[in-house]
């Protein structure tokens, strides 16, 4: 009985939302129009410890049905990059396909299209009369790598080929960006790096890790190694087995094969393919939380306080709080990419309803924001 005392405990203690924003404009804008940064996000009951909600995420919520139409670009060094559009021809809200509101989304480390995370966010997005465009890093979504190149977080450029690409099919359509995990980090450093000079009118991103550092030594722990970190780099050595005909000029790939740790993949790969001298060099370009203040459009990010991949001590508040341009909305519980809510939480997320909820309030209401 005492056990379950301390539990209940546990669960009702501290179920707060925390809402930083640079400016009382930018906050004064969401609570009222997008006031779910204002509840209380309640965890599913039996599941709200942060691995649980990360590891169960996944596999419990439902992988909606989403129809896409690829798109192979050419970038300027001679490789591709794979977009999966949901167009939304059918949308009654906007018939007019050159102003129809366009949402390019960003999935995480090793992560398409077929996330469950992103099929959501375009379910969500037809909801409302929105198109979506995914943009699947290179080699991961089953297209052939035709350089010897692949992606980091750090890198921006193949991203900017994409909004640019994107933004000159529909130049007259409301254009914003998601980014989940990784993809978040990688929308970030670009935001960061182009300031205002940017075709999109606003961003959102989920479960950043915001130093690169401190989420290599959270996840190099025991236990998040073992449920966690091995798994990914698994993932990581999968994904460029398929592709290493290419890169044994310039990488030792028997060696990138016995990594153990996404530390160990990003040393002898990842750090080394971008041209990196060492890998804190890597690290230390790749974190966000560095350029946060030079993001120069309307952001908002939700993070977990208890996510393992993106330690609380590392997310920038006070930078967040410099900058009139971002929003940090900061839960307690929620995990990595997990926010579930519910008994059986098989649909829609916490997680999910912010995505809406700021997307909807940026298409329709944005322009208050530079008239505050």
């Amino acid at each position: 009985v005492s056990g379950i005392i301390h539990s209940s405990l546990l669960y009702f203690s501290g179920m707060y939302i925390f809402l930083v924003t640079g400016g009382e404009s930018f906050s004064r804008f969401l609570q009222d129009h997008c006031p779910v940064v204002t509840e209380t996000y309640y965890p599913t009951v039996w599941c709200w410890e942060s691995r649980g909600q990360t590891l169960l995420r996944p596999f419990i919520t439902a992988k909606p049905l989403v129809q896409y139409r690829n798109e192979l670009i050419k970038t300027a060094d001679g490789g591709q990059i794979s977009l999966d559009w949901s167009d939304n021809n059918n949308s009654s809200s906007y018939e007019d396909a050159s102003t129809r509101p366009t949402i390019l989304l960003l999935p995480g480390l090793t992560g398409t299209s077929k996330e469950s995370y992103i099929l959501h966010m375009i379910r969500l997005s037809e909801e409302l009369g929105y198109r979506c465009v995914v943009f699947n890093n290179r080699g991961v979504a089953g297209e052939n790598l035709l350089t010897p190149r692949t992606y980091c977080c750090a890198n921006t450029e193949d991203l900017e080929t994409v909004i640019q690409h994107v933004h000159s099919l529909y130049p007259l359509a409301p254009f914003l960006a998601a980014g989940v995990s990784m993809g978040g980090m990688l929308l970030l450093n670009y935001l960061g790096k182009i300031g205002s000079k940017t075709p999109l009118m606003a961003a959102a991103t989920f479960s950043v890790g915001w130093n690169t550092f401190a989420c290599s030594e959270s996840l190099e722990k025991p236990l998040n190694w073992l449920l966690f970190n091995y798994y990914l780099t698994t993932c990581l050595q999968s994904s460029v087995k398929k592709h290493q005909h290419m890169f044994v000029k310039q990488i030792d790939m028997d060696q990138v094969m016995k990594a153990k740790s996404i530390r160990e993949f990003d040393k002898r790969f990842t750090s080394v393919m971008f041209g990196y001298r060492t890998i804190d060099d890597y690290y230390m370009d790749a974190s966000p939380n560095r350029r946060l203040k030079s993001v120069g459009i309307p952001v908002l990010c939700l993070n977990a306080v208890d996510d393992v991949f993106s330690p609380s001590h590392a997310i920038p508040i006070e930078t967040a709080k410099q900058n009139p341009n971002v929003a940090l909305v900061l839960t307690s519980y929620g995990g990595h990419i997990g926010f579930l809510e519910g008994i059986w939480p098989r649909q829609c997320t916490y997680m999910d309803r912010v995505f809406k909820q700021f997307v909807q309030a940026m298409v329709e209401h944005g322009h208050e924001l530079s008239d505050m």
